[in-house]
């Protein structure tokens, strides 16, 4: 009989991963270097290796695989590095440096010299056009074609080869915006446009402006990507579906992630927490850090009760997007980051990143400075023969020549200057937790840190020692968790309408005719490319009268026909303000701004099953043993994870090696394996 697959594909800054599972649920994975001039050569050479891994070729495993989902950084490196679209942005008239004015906030408030973020479109690229909308979506000024025209001229001429379109209200009334997209195909049929109506369609103007500018800027990069990959799988004998994972965590085909390209700026970390909510249910632990250490960056999020925030106050390389994402903090450390003294003398480790290419000196690819994987290398904590399985060879004289580079700088000894570099790489990842959780009011020391991604394990049980927790888990699939996590994904559709009043005032019946429209409207677009069975989430955005943020409050399992619908919603948002900021004001004023309804797709889970592993029979047996620092040098132990069972139990110092993966286990600290076969590690307390 002949197996069926599903693969995740995480394209990472250095490395990509990919993940097979069968219909027995049996999981095959592997780790490709990235290829940035064109992420779509390495998603083929690493589907080519799975294939191998498998005993297949590449044409008979595409052949047998009825679902790929991917994760793409695409959009993400390209508003990073600013190699989007030439856009142009036509807008209601006198209002087009809404996208440079802001909120009339600075993220750094008390910093004089901080520069303003450079808008992605520049001013004589932005065009007022005559019209206007008001509040309640009444014509106030109808749309002046002549104005239009000659608008639209100006951008044929300046050669814009994407649109985007933002006018007054259009959230209540999208009739000038869609006109202005009829004018557009004539005018510049080539051109990718993005309607503000259709992007995002609620109240706040500068969130409206930037989130439609941000997709008109890397939606043609993701269109173009995306279907240069539909088009080579299809070459290779695929002709299953293909889905993004968008950054709420849901997965999308390939024309609606198109649509929506500023939706997959957090693709890749998305996988990851869907992965890692799969984990928690696997686990029976419902309060989970995920730490996922890759080779550019580090993304932190936090599980509570085995569900995941989302937020839609997210931004990325100073640009606001308003699109709902998943609650993650991504910080510039990884494998990569860059040791370096600044001219003041101060130490640093990132967030420069050394990439894929060079990559770290001891890659041997002409990379000169010294990274964290370099350090890692120097203090014995991996094996320079064996990374990837020995597919890769590290290069110990290269990193020994960066980092004694810096060490001269320090004026201290090579081993000092590592143990620096992964003292202080450990610091900056232990703040970005603190972040997650001390900063809103949540104690890190009664969640478990979930380790996963390549660079992880070499560091979890340092940085979760700073932060006074007790246990890390480390999944087998730990380095390749996002592309695992990918395949217990759901497709996801959602709509939102702005409505403000003082839910006081507002009348159930209204209520519950705006989200019957908004449930008809989100059905019926994903039922245009999704036929299986789709539940519905109800939430909505509130805030008390004079607040100027909202905070999203879920409406599932809430009854609209119930008449005290009313008097439940309200006493939802003071319970979950409470939950964020452990304070509510019932005698206050609450106001609801947005209803939001998403169609969920329940498309059956890769994962549901995992592989049996027998219990161990005998204690764990080391391979080897090799020269580790841990403050001082020690000759320690090296297991092979794969060797290890259920039952097994390793006593640090020791070293857990599997061939995309390591794991570093300080003294006394103790890593038992449960029945998944994954490690189960218990800190031993941390000195002072």
């Amino acid at each position: 009989m002949t197996k069926t697959f599903r693969i995740g594909i995480d394209v990472g800054g250095t490395f990509t991963d990919l993940v097979a599972i069968d219909d027995e649920g049996t999981t095959t994975f592997t780790k490709s270097p990235s290829t940035p001039e064109d992420q779509s050569i390495g998603v083929i050479a690493g589907l080519t290796d799975l294939a191998a891994r498998l005993g297949l070729g590449l044409r008979d495993l595409l052949a047998t695989t009825d679902r790929i989902v991917h994760g793409t950084t695409v959009a993400t490196n390209a508003l990073l590095e600013r190699k989007g679209a030439k856009v142009g942005l036509l807008t209601t008239e006198g209002h087009r440096d809404v996208i440079e004015m802001r909120e009339g906030l600075k993220e750094e408030r008390y910093n004089l010299l901080l520069p303003p973020p450079d808008p992605l479109v520049p001013r004589h690229l932005r065009r007022g056009v005559r019209e206007r909308i008001a509040y309640d979506g009444s014509v106030l000024t109808p749309l002046d074609e002549a104005s239009l025209a000659r608008e639209i001229a100006r951008l044929k001429q300046e050669q814009v080869t994407s649109v985007a379109v933002c006018y007054f209200h259009s959230y209540r009334n999208p009739a000038h915006e869609q006109a202005t997209l009829e004018h557009l195909a004539r005018e510049m049929p080539e051109a990718y446009v993005s309607l503000s109506s259709d992007v995002l369609p609620q109240i706040k103007e500068y969130e409206r402006v930037s989130t439609t500018v941000v997709n008109a800027y890397v939606g043609p990069a993701v269109r173009k990507y995306l279907t240069n990959l539909e088009r080579r799988l299809a070459e290779q004998g695929f002709g299953g579906a293909l889905f993004i994972i968008l950054s709420h965590g849901g997965i999308a085909p390939v024309d609606e992630a198109s649509r929506l390209a500023a939706g997959t700026v957090l693709s890749g970390p998305a996988g990851g927490i869907a992965g890692s909510r799969r984990c928690a249910e696997l686990l029976n632990r419902g309060n989970l850090i995920p730490f996922d250490m890759g080779g550019t960056s580090t993304d932190i999020s936090l599980i509570v009760d085995e569900e995941i925030a989302l937020s839609s106050e997210r931004g990325l390389a100073g640009q606001r997007i308003a699109l709902r994402s998943l609650d993650i903090i991504s910080i510039g450390a990884g494998g990569g980051s860059i040791a370096r003294v600044d001219d003041g003398g101060t130490f640093h480790v990132g967030p420069e990143s050394a990439g894929a290419v060079p990559g770290p000196a001891c890659y041997g690819n002409g990379g000169t400075e010294p990274a964290v994987t370099d350090a890692n290398l120097l203090l014995g904590y991996l094996d320079p023969d064996n990374f990837l399985g020995g597919r890769r060879k590290l290069d110990r004289t290269a990193a020994e020549a960066a980092v004694d580079r810096l060490a001269d700088k320090l004026g201290l000894s090579r081993d000092e200057t590592a143990a620096g570099i992964f003292r202080l790489i450990n610091l900056k990842m232990a703040d970005g937790i603190r972040l997650m959780t001390l900063r809103r009011g949540v104690d890190p020391r009664g969640f478990t840190l979930l380790s996963f991604g390549g660079a992880a394990g070499l560091h979890a049980v340092e940085v979760a020692r700073e932060m006074e927790m007790s246990r890390v888990v480390v999944p087998t699939v730990a380095s390749v968790l996002s592309a695992w996590g990918m395949l217990a994904s759901d497709l996801r559709y959602e709509v939102t309408r702005s409505h403000i009043g003082d839910t006081a005032a507002l009348d159930s019946a209204k209520l519950r005719e705006i989200f019957a429209e908004l449930e008809a409207e989100a059905k019926r677009r994903l039922g245009s490319w999704f036929k299986g069975p789709i539940h519905i989430e109800r939430s909505a955005e509130m805030r008390y009268g004079e607040q100027i943020f909202e905070v999203d409050v879920s409406l599932d399992g809430l009854d609209l026909s119930d008449p005290g619908i009313m008097d439940a919603i309200i006493d939802r948002f003071h319970r979950r303000h409470e939950e964020l900021y452990t304070y509510s004001s019932p005698g206050q004023e609450v106001v609801l701004v947005n209803a939001r309804v998403a169609a969920v797709g329940e498309v059956p889970a890769a994962i549901d099953r995992q592989n049996v592993v027998a219990p161990a029979s005998e204690p764990a047996t080391p391979e080897r043993t090799r020269r580790a620092f841990f403050g001082a040098w020690h000759e320690v132990p090296v297991y092979a994870l794969d060797s290890l069972a259920p039952g097994h139990v390793i006593t640090g110092p020791a070293i857990i090696e599997a061939e995309t993966t390591t794991v570093v286990l300080n003294t006394e600290d103790k890593a038992e394996v449960n029945d998944l076969a994954w490690l189960d590690i218990t800190l031993r307390p941390r000195t002072q």
